[in-house]
């Protein structure tokens, strides 16, 4: 994880404008905003579940009660 932060920081603004560049004339302009859109998605169901209680752990909480 340390790498990741010192990769991080050693990346200017003109390099990610470059690699956001890259991503474009790989994905074209059409594909990006399918591709952003499914990122959001999936980011949105991460934090919805990460959120929610396990359903096996609830239902054994309320056989207790």
């Amino acid at each position: 994880m340390n790498a990741l932060v010192v990769f991080l920081g050693m990346v200017g603004p003109w390099q990610w404008i470059i690699i956001g560049l890259a991503i474009l004339l790989l994905f074209g302009g059409k594909k990006l905003p399918e591709l952003m859109k499914g990122l959001g998605s999936g980011i949105k169901e991460f934090k919805k579940a990460s959120k929610d209680e396990d359903p096996d752990t609830k239902k054994e909480e309320e056989d207790k009660n």
